[in-house]
């Protein structure tokens, strides 16, 4: 069997990689070819496409890149020919992804999407073309699933596959240790997104917020790398300081787990910490242009996956103006300084991982994949 893969940032990345890797246990000798980055290739996808250089976000900046893009689909559909994949499989990066469904439909490869494009939280009117061009959705939430439905779409849910990789895999002891925490300090993760501008726009004030906590409490901080994100830069962004900081690779849920408080991009983050009940405040910029057009067509009340998932605020949210250092600081120092307001925030969060329900995603999506292509070539 053969199976293409399109993921094209690093949380895609690693969400197909668990899939590739069950794939690769279920059937060894299937042969996962496709985009993807790091997490992709160590769980044996052949990469024909490494996505380190895409990071683009926004209305304004996908426009001024629409001729790579042009020639990124192109290069794949070439690909689809030549290889005659059973079945590609999409995960996230909606905005490229969706017209490579189209192309796969077009060439009669069928389609499965993975964490599909949120048809709940945006106009209904997108949800037209995942039922033209998707064989199945593989849905990881039940407000979703249930959403698609009613659209029309042919879907599964198969629950989200964080509720099966977010834990630990160290003691908090070895993990101190591992990660030369200091005890005597509070532990303070930045987390400022796994695109490149995203990490230029959000890091700075990140880091500004580091230094107005340490004027109040003697904190070490952590900046895990994103694969997508070269260490070069983050030494770039951080320069000469005397703040206590040290740039991480691998173990990040071990890693939240020795961290007291965190500041974290939107996305996939704020729902990890929330399963790690780690206190998290969200941050978030986006152009002008973008957040104008952001609010005429998003239809939810809030942006962090936590407090979708329980309809009220227990992850802080700045955004845009109100995404400063010093609301920051506003939110995270009564978590350092009072350890009865963290565990408050902690006993919220708990709730997060009960509205996930059950684990065995990542399984139920390769079966779903083999299953799939199996019956349209009738293999």
């Amino acid at each position: 069997m053969k199976i293409m893969m399109s993921a094209g940032e690093a949380s895609g990345d690693m969400h197909a990689a668990a899939v590739a890797a069950e794939l690769k246990r279920i059937m060894p000798e299937a042969d996962i070819f496709g985009m993807g980055g790091a997490d992709m290739r160590k769980s044996g996808v052949r990469i024909i496409y490494d996505i380190e250089n895409l990071g683009i976000i926004g209305v304004v900046e996908v426009i001024r890149h629409i001729p790579f893009f042009f020639r990124l689909r192109a290069f794949l559909k070439k690909a689809m020919v030549e290889e005659k994949p059973d079945v590609l499989v999409c995960v996230d990066y909606p905005g490229f992804n969706m017209k490579l469904a189209h192309v796969a439909k077009e060439l009669g490869i069928p389609v499965i999407y993975y964490i599909a494009p949120t048809i709940w939280a945006w106009n209904k009117g997108r949800a037209k073309n995942i039922v033209r061009d998707v064989e199945q959705v593989a849905s990881i939430f039940p407000f979703e699933a249930e959403a698609y439905r009613k659209a029309g779409a042919r879907v599964t849910f198969v629950g989200h596959p964080l509720a099966d990789t977010v834990k630990p895999s160290m003691s908090f002891d070895e993990a101190m240790k591992y990660f030369h925490g200091d005890p005597s300090r509070k532990r303070v993760l930045l987390m400022p997104g796994s695109r490149k501008n995203e990490v230029a726009g959000l890091l700075p004030m990140m880091l500004e917020a580091a230094k107005r906590l340490e004027e109040k409490e003697r904190c070490q901080f952590f900046i895990p790398r994103a694969s997508t994100i070269p260490k070069d830069m983050l030494l770039g962004i951080i320069g000469n300081t005397s703040l206590s900081i040290e740039i991480t690779e691998g173990h990040q849920y071990d890693l939240m787990h020795i961290c007291t408080v965190c500041v974290a991009s939107s996305g996939t983050a704020t729902l990890e910490t929330a399963l790690m009940e780690l206190p998290t405040v969200l941050v978030y910029r986006l152009a002008p242009i973008t957040w104008f057009l952001a609010n005429l067509l998003v239809h939810v009340k809030y942006a962090g996956l936590p407090n979708l998932l329980l309809n009220r605020e227990v992850t802080p949210e700045l955004l845009q103006d109100r995404a400063n250092a010093e609301n920051i600081v506003s939110i995270l120092l009564p978590w350092l300084e009072d350890e009865k307001k963290r565990e408050e925030n902690v006993e919220e969060i708990r709730e997060v991982r009960k509205a996930l329900g059950s684990g065995g995603a990542v399984h139920r999506v390769a079966e779903l994949i083999i299953k799939t292509a199996g019956a349209v070539h009738g293999k």
